[in-house]
């Protein structure tokens, strides 16, 4: 049997519904850090989507990667009700993960 590690399904937003975007990650301060720091170019830096509001962890990278593209198939509305049932104030997580 393998060992585990630490795979994560986050979703960032740029204010309360706001732009939302849905990612995966092995290492999710680093990736989290990326985006907040627009390190890298793309559709976050470009709407400003900064804001960690939900996360999942999962051992396997299969599970993972499955739940991202089934939250990216996800109508708008069921993605903001995935948000405000586990972060109802929309709060930006990062200090959780940066400095637990």
């Amino acid at each position: 049997m393998g060992t585990f590690d630490n795979y994560f399904v986050y979703i960032l937003a740029s204010r309360k519904y706001g732009a939302i975007y849905i990612g995966v990650t092995r290492d999710l301060v680093r990736r989290v850090y990326t985006h907040r720091e627009k390190i890298v170019p793309g559709f976050t830096g470009k709407y400003n989507i900064r804001q960690l509001v939900h996360f999942e962890q999962y051992a396997a990278p299969q599970d993972a990667i499955a739940r991202e593209k089934q939250l990216k198939k996800w109508h708008r509305a069921w993605k903001i009700e995935l948000i405000e049932q586990s972060n109802p104030e929309w709060r930006d997580l990062w200090e959780d993960i940066a400095h637990p």
